[in-house]
């Protein structure tokens, strides 16, 4: 529907407003296109009367011809260009650009890091340059077609991220006073390239409404990394204060921080996909998220036509007088004109100085004959007999050893297998020729002298051993000794033997071997002889590869067997001289030529040459690629050049070939009825459908199609469906040409299964009649025969992409990539077209070598044009468009592109693009049906929904924590820890409870270092410590009871000291994570935002933290008067304290546990002194821990789980605690395992850090370890302490590499505790064995647990997460609705106990925010209990295995926080399961990230390796993630190794990240918005 041409901006307001409504309505899907063009048309119908619709036809974006003739004559001359090239596809792509010109597109620009760019890429320059936003060679169209994407250039910016420039052609100026419409699609930007960062904020802010963050009211802490010191500190803010936080809030700062989310929101408005219609029901199965099938367009064209019946070429009549075989025609010519000339080769300069007369090419092929037969093997080598295979090995421009050797295999019975020379390594294909060598048992290669003397060799002199290849022997085929005079080969039996084979390449990149027959090539020399009436002594002049395909049947094979004269032109003298070909058939008066559209393109470009050229010799020009669609307009360009200098119409012939069937077709030289050629004009769009239908010559989307002549003599030809079985097509469908004849080729060899189904071929009609008991052989090509037998093609299987149930052809999609201004930007020639399968159904992709003066702004825009003509011209979307830096695609040996090896790369991610533009919200239109969650659902019908899917009601609890009248141990009766330690002070004073290790510096070459006990403390000593520590507190503190005191210590028995100090005077402890010395600006933030937070009044220290807090460096960022009074421990007065605090009761506060959840938030918690007592209590009884045993420690001693086993649960218990600073392990990896085996240690606990620290690095010593002595079979119980699902490839990785220094598998298992309840389960030594499970991936995105097999597609490993410990009781609830669920729903873990902590302690003091945390009940099921809710998902299933009780075991999984969980599409996703899976897509991840912000999932990767893979990666993600959990990549973020900020237990801190990509922070390699 034509637009109309009105001045939006001089609209009156409600017409604009109008407007914005009309546009808002198509982009959330509430009016079809065709709706919203007829509705805005007729809006702007009266405002158009007095601005007259502009004269288009002089658009600048149309060349003139005159402009387009000249712009022709300048083009460099490249490979394989012209084939796409066509002049009306050029026109036809401008004008459908120019139609889009109306509309500015919005489109975020990637950002690239420039500080060290592509160094495979040195001569790129980056100019600067001020882009004419208003000029149409750089400009940008928006897209107004039905898909409805808008689309931008790109540029590249010095920083983290990049400035945007957007083009305005065809808006009205921008009127900074003038009121625009709300509607971001009519908000036009006109910012010239490289415009600062305030610039495009200042510019987004307008275009947008502000986006709120609301949070929790707590704030965070940003720790050391565990695996790199500084790895959180690298740029990412440490604080994140909590409340309604607006980007944007202070005006008077630099406005960068809301640069990115400009970006995202600018591809917010990019993004318009339909709404989705509610689902009727509201418990969704897991069938329901199966992928959306294609929708049929009911408007599509069907074939019409009636069945096709079987088309008989002409009957072969075979002229007498031709030889009866191929030896039969090498012996006439060579007795009878032997001094004829058979071969021709021109050298470097052109001259044709090299023949060979057929008398030596009859004596050559005797004596190679005659050697082989009888020479070969007589050193010990394995001989060749006849049938043997034997490769022919010659360079492209030795024709004449080449047929010599051909001819001699054919004599003697041998099979020639004729092969590119392995020499280049930019020759992709050589392991596929190597492979198909191996499978024919080939043996010997003959080669000439020179190709034996520039092959590769070894310090020995033999030929190297090729990538795939076998081993081979050499031979030359010069120099060999004569052959008897009266010598003859044997004579054969039958003629139905191979003669040779000819390799070919299938649509799967693998290299095949296509048989031929010793009949089978006489009939296909006697049909091409017939067909292009060869007469003897005819010249040829041959540009084609001799050694396969046309080149060989017709410049080797009819050549000698009509006698004629072959003239050879080297392809390496076509890129010198194109225009030798048509000099050559001036000067010998060629009547035949053989050549290429690019050959014609070619010699069209040499003008300078044309003068001297005379064609009326020639009556045959074979166009060997007729059947590409595009050669058309280099036949007619070529026909309209040389007319004047003798060409005649009729000599221009073009042919189909397959390497199956040989020659499909060809058009017979010299006819001129007007039945013997044909072409049409037909319709793309029918094509695309598979049915012919004719279009207008003007039409856009229009396909002129020559024929390629008729059916051969002979031979049946047949037109079948493409897939399923070979059903007859009818008259106007497209289908796979068929060939029935006696020249085809007979099988591929050694494949029997693909053979039978490509070479006996017997097509049935509908009603599954067979026309007939004739094998057919499939061509590969596809198209339709047309009245008179003339066959028209219009496309390759190979090339055939079916994208949503249509039809495209790579050829058509280069040649409208060709079209849109391609001598700018990239290499004609130079372009890669394919497709990727990616969530059951293929998508387009791009790749095209980038000229190097072409810069990345100049790049975008050319690619962002492409995606707009591709989707105008063939109505499909391109799913990824790169750019590669110049000569970098995998060549063909003539120097095309190989399709394969380009392909192969991708997928694998080794190409290494210079620029990526991703599409996938454009392409992927099947994504499963979004789940809409019914808000009129009660907890009741929840709760009776779970009962009826579900087996039973979650929940589980631990065994009963009583008191046993048999334990000896007295400290039961104590209800406060200070009462225990004094105790145990009294009545086992020398027993040891610390031990602090850290290992020896390494002693000359002994490995692993050694391990030493740095301090030991005892029941007294501690005690002594922590009552002089209380004194110091009294005394110098002046402190209060009640008051916080904060403890900043490095892990060790100070801080434990300092804890006991602290309650021996009634202060209560708040233990901080010291400031890292080589991180002080990121870290020290935290420690004052904890210690504030916190209220305390005092800090307790050591020495070396207390010079830290008062160095200049920690000055400059905390005032040093700011922080409370510093008391420094290690100068403590001795005098005793007069008398130990004791609580009036147990329920008061005994200490303050300030932790950083995984969504980095930090809140403090309250624990009380009966909470803290009943927490040890569950532990000593899980884990069975009394005085006698030893426990290793290597965890952080900062809060949670891992802070109660560092200070709390030896006093409790009396055991002895080996404790290992987690640093130690990054020092030393083997200090924790070597401390383990020096003590027999029984029960060990360790984090998920330390655990990753050992297995990388001690994963090549554990032979060393062992001879070491080192030995682990001691452990029973190894328990990670964590608060987040179970990592099993790291356990896994852990058990499998320490088993044989004696580790048992069942030892290793991990606990679960949290903020509300610092430790829920546990595994002990006596518990049962840990249990896994899979579960269905896709049901748990609906909250549902469904069990599957090992191995099951979508199926995911859970392990549990520990035993419940004595005392506890779990519920699995709604955490929506409070419901309880049954066992086969995923839920909120409640957890009910006496060690739950008593409230939040906030910066605000108001613990009402959050009542239900810690005092919840379930709105069905058990309502009575009070439960704390932990934040986390998990669900409860029942085991086979046995409780202590003697019930079935209840075991509790943890799948993930439910703060962190993604919902997108109304769906549940956890992040670690798609960073597990991106992970998997590349070997150079070594970590991964992923959140969300404005509805966009954004992954962030860091990249191990150089900054030119980084874009190798974009597209590998975008896929994983497509595929495994369906769900589009909004934003691809490549960062480098140690950004992604980790906490203090080794989780990722995905918040932090977020926030520092927001606030451009990060200093990525590269950002990817994917359209």
């Amino acid at each position: 529907m034509a637009d109309v041409n009105v001045d939006i901006s001089k609209l009156p307001e409600d017409a604009r407003l109008k407007l914005a409504e009309l546009d808002l309505e198509l982009s959330e899907g509430d009016i079809t296109q065709k709706g919203y063009e007829k509705k805005r048309v007729r809006l702007l119908a009266s405002f158009a009367k007095n601005n007259p619709v502009q004269d288009t036809t002089n658009d600048p974006t149309t060349p003139s011809p005159q402009t387009a003739a000249n712009r022709r004559a300048q083009r460099r001359l490249t490979r394989e260009d012209n084939r796409y090239h066509s002049e009306i596809r050029t026109e036809a792509v401008m004008q459908a650009l120019a139609m889009h010109s109306k509309k500015v597109p919005v489109m975020p620009l990637p950002s690239k890091r420039t500080s060290n760019y592509y160094q495979a890429y040195p001569q790129r320059q980056q100019k600067d340059r001020q882009t004419d936003s208003s000029s149409d060679d750089d400009s940008l169209y928006g897209d107004d077609s039905s898909r409805n994407f808008n689309r931008g250039g790109r540029s590249r910016d010095s920083g983290a991220s990049s400035s945007s420039s957007f083009s305005d052609v065809g808006a009205p100026t921008h009127i900074p006073n003038q009121e625009r419409p709300r509607s971001a699609a009519y908000v036009n930007y006109n910012i010239p390239g490289n415009t600062s960062r305030q610039a495009l904020a200042d510019v987004m802010q307008s275009s947008r409404h502000s986006h709120h963050i609301s949070q929790p009211p707590d704030v965070t802490n940003n720790a050391k990394s565990i695996r790199q010191a500084d790895r959180v500190g690298r740029g990412v803010s440490s604080v994140r204060v909590s409340g309604n936080v607006v980007l944007d809030e202070d005006d008077s700062a630099p406005r960068h921080q809301g640069k990115v989310s400009a970006k995202i929101q600018q591809l917010l408005n990019t993004l318009k996909r339909p709404k989705r219609k509610p689902l009727k029901d509201y418990f969704v199965d897991e069938d329901v998220a199966a992928l959306e099938m294609p929708q049929v367009d009911p408007n599509a064209p069907k074939p019409e036509g009636s069945i096709l019946s079987p088309v008989v070429g002409d009957a072969l009549i075979v002229p007498s007088g031709l030889p009866r075989n191929l030896e039969a025609a090498l012996h006439r010519y060579g007795s009878s004109t032997y001094k004829a000339n058979a071969v021709t080769v021109l050298d470097q300069n052109g001259k044709p100085s090299i023949n060979l007369t057929y008398g030596k090419l009859h004596s050559k092929t005797q004596k190679i004959a005659y050697n082989l037969l009888n020479k070969v093997g007589q050193k010990g080598e394995a001989p060749i007999k006849p049938g043997d295979r034997v490769a022919l090995v010659f360079p492209n421009n030795d024709p004449i050893s080449f047929i010599c050797a051909f001819y001699g295999c054919v004599v003697a019975g041998i099979v020639p297998v004729p092969v590119e020379v392995p020499t280049s390594k930019r020759d992709a294909g050589g392991q596929g020729i190597g492979f198909m060598l191996g499978s024919l048992n080939v043996t010997w290669a003959l080669t000439s002298d020179a190709c034996y003397k520039g092959l590769s060799k070894t310090a020995s002199g033999e030929v190297v051993s090729f990538k795939g290849w076998p081993k081979l022997n050499w031979l030359s085929v010069e120099n060999m000794s004569k052959s008897p005079k009266d010598w003859q080969p044997s004579p054969r039996t039958s003629e139905d033997v191979p003669c040779y084979v000819e390799y070919a390449t299938v649509k799967d990149g693998s290299t095949v071997g296509v048989t031929v027959t010793r009949n089978g090539a006489l009939s296909h020399c006697r049909t091409l002889t017939v067909a292009c009436n060869y007469t003897e002594g005819e010249i040829m002049v041959c540009v084609l590869d001799f050694k396969r395909d046309v080149g060989l049947w017709h410049g080797i094979l009819c050549s000698v067997f009509n006698g004629m004269h072959v003239i050879f032109i080297p392809y390496s003298l076509m890129k010198v001289d194109p225009a030798s070909w048509m000099k050559m058939i001036t000067r010998c008066k060629a009547s035949v030529a053989i050549v290429k559209s690019r050959d014609m393109h070619w010699g069209l470009l040499a003008q300078k040459d044309h003068k001297d050229i005379n064609f009326n010799t020639l009556r045959l020009l074979l166009v060997a690629d007729g059947a590409n669609p595009w050669s058309l307009t280099s036949c007619d360009a070529f026909l309209n050049a040389f007319q004047s200098k003798g060409l005649k119409p009729e000599a221009i012939c073009p042919c189909a070939n397959s390497s199956e069937a040989l020659t499909v077709s060809v058009r017979r030289p010299g006819r001129t009825s007007n039945s013997a050629t044909g072409r049409g004009i037909l319709s793309m769009q029918g094509l695309s459908h598979g049915v012919v239908r004719v279009d207008s010559e003007n039409s856009l989307t229009s396909l002129t199609l020559q024929d390629c002549g008729q059916v051969m003599p002979g031979a049946v030809m047949v037109v079948i469906k493409i897939d399923g079985p070979p059903l007859l097509c009818k008259t106007d469908e497209v289908g796979e040409l068929c060939v029935c004849s006696g020249y085809a080729g007979v099988g591929y060899w050694g494949l029997q299964g693909i053979t039978t189904s490509t070479f006996q071929v017997q097509p049935v009609h509908p009603d599954g009649r067979t026309i007939g008991d004739k094998y057919f052989v499939r061509t590969g090509l596809l198209g339709f025969l047309g009245p008179g037998g003339l066959v028209f093609v219009c496309g390759s299987k190979e090339g055939l992409m079916q994208v949503s149930s249509r039809r495209h052809n790579t050829d058509d999609i280069i040649a409208t990539v060709l079209a849109v201004e391609p001598m700018k930007f990239i290499y004609r020639g130079r372009i890669a077209v394919f497709s990727i399968e990616v969530l059951k159904d293929e998508r387009i992709v791009i790749i095209a070598e980038q000229r190097p003066d072409c810069s990345e702004e100049e790049s975008f825009q050319w690619m962002s044009r492409v995606l707009q003509a591709v989707d105008s011209i063939h109505q499909t979307g391109v799913f990824c468009l790169a750019l590669v830096p110049p000569n970098y695609l995998p060549k063909t040996p003539l120097g095309g592109i190989h399709l394969h090896e380009t392909r192969k790369k991708f997928l694998e991610g080794s190409l290494h693009p210079a620029n990526v533009l991703m599409c996938p919200h454009t392409c992927v239109t099947n994504l499963p049906k979004p789940r809409e969650h019914r808000p009129d659902v009660t907890p009741s019908a929840v709760h009776v929904g779970n009962i009826v899917q579900g087996a039973r009601m979650a929940w589980a609890q631990g065994r009963e924590l009583g008191v046993q009248e048999d334990e000896p141990d007295t400290s039961k009766k104590h209800q406060f820890l200070t009462e225990i330690l004094r105790y145990r002070n009294q009545t086992t004073p020398d027993h040891i409870l610390f031990t602090l290790l850290n290992s020896k510096p390494t002693q000359g070459k002994s490995w692993p270092p050694q391990v030493q006990a740095q301090l030991t403390i005892t029941c007294s000593q501690l005690h002594k410590r922590s009552e002089r520590i209380g004194s110091m507190l009294m005394e110098k503190g002046h402190l209060n009871t009640g008051d916080h005191v904060a403890l900043i210590y490095p892990p060790g028995i100070e801080l434990i000291a300092a804890f006991y100090g602290c309650l021996y005077v009634g202060c209560v402890p708040v233990t901080i994570r010291p400031p890292h010395p080589q991180n002080v600006s990121t870290t020290l933030p935290t420690v004052k935002m904890i210690v504030e937070v916190s209220k305390s009044v005092a800090i307790l220290s050591n020495t070396l933290i207390v010079k830290l807090l008062k160095s200049k460096d920690a000055a400059g960022i905390v005032e040093p008067k700011s922080w409370p009074p510093i008391l420094d421990t290690d100068d403590l007065p001795k005098k005793k304290l007069a008398v130990v605090y004791r609580a009036p009761t147990p329920e008061m506060l005994c200490y303050l546990d300030f932790s950083v959840s995984t969504t980095g938030m930090l809140a403090g918690v309250k624990m009380s002194h009966a909470a803290a007592t009943a927490l040890c209590r569950s532990i000593k009884l899980q884990c069975e821990l009394y005085p006698s045993r030893d426990v290793a420690l290597c965890l952080d001693p900062y809060c949670g789980l891992g802070f109660s086993l560092w200070c709390l649960t030896s006093i409790y218990s009396g055991h002895h605690s080996i404790l290992i600073p987690p640093s130690e392990v990054e020092t030393n990896p083997a200090v924790w395992l070597t401390a383990v085996s020096m003590y027999k240690v029984r029960d060990t606990f360790c984090s998920y850090g330390v655990m990753e620290l050992c297995t990388r690095g001690l994963g090549t010593s554990t032979a060393a370890l062992k001879a070491r002595g080192i030995n682990l079979s001691c452990v029973r119980a190894c328990c990670i302490i964590a608060e987040e699902r179970p990592r099993i490839q790291l356990t896994t990785s852990f058990t499998k590499l320490f088993a044989n220094l004696g580790l048992s598998p069942r030892a290793v298992s991990t606990s679960f505790g949290c903020r509300v309840c610092v430790g829920i389960s546990l595994q002990g030594a006596s518990c049962p064995d840990p249990t896994t499970v899979y579960v269905d991936l896709r049901a748990l995105r609906n909250d549902r647990v469904t069990l599957l097999e090992k191995g099951s597609p979508h199926s995911l490993c859970l392990m549990e997460s520990g035993k419940l410990l004595p005392g506890v009781k779990v519920a699995i609830a709604n955490p929506d609705t409070k419901g309880q669920c049954a066992d086969s729903h995923l839920g909120e873990i409640w957890v009910s106990s006496s060690q739950n902590a008593t409230g939040y302690f906030t910066i605000y003091g108001d613990e009402s925010l959050h009542p239900d945390h810690f005092d919840a009940h379930l709105a069905t099921g058990d309502t009575h209990t009070s439960y704390a809710r932990t934040g986390y998902l998990g669900f409860v299933r029942r085991t086979e295995l046995t409780q202590s009780d003697g019930g079935r075991h209840d075991a509790i999984f943890v799948v993930g926080a439910l703060d962190e969980t993604i919902m997108l599409r109304g769906m549940r996703y956890h992040p670690t399961d798609i960073e597990t899976c991106v992970l998997r897509s590349h070997r150079k991840i070594c970590e991964c990230a992923v959140f969300t912000w404005t509805n966009l999932l954004v992954v962030v990767v860091e990249l191990d390796g150089n900054e030119n893979e980084a874009l190798d990666l974009v597209p590998l993600v975008t896929n994983v993630v497509l595929e495994e959990h369906y769900m589009i990549v909004g934003v691809v973020v490549v960062v480098d190794p140690g950004v992604i900020p980790i906490n203090s237990r080794g989780e990722k801190q995905r918040m932090h990240l977020r926030d520092g990509f927001l606030a451009d922070q990060l200093d990525p390699i590269y950002v990817a918005y994917n359209m």
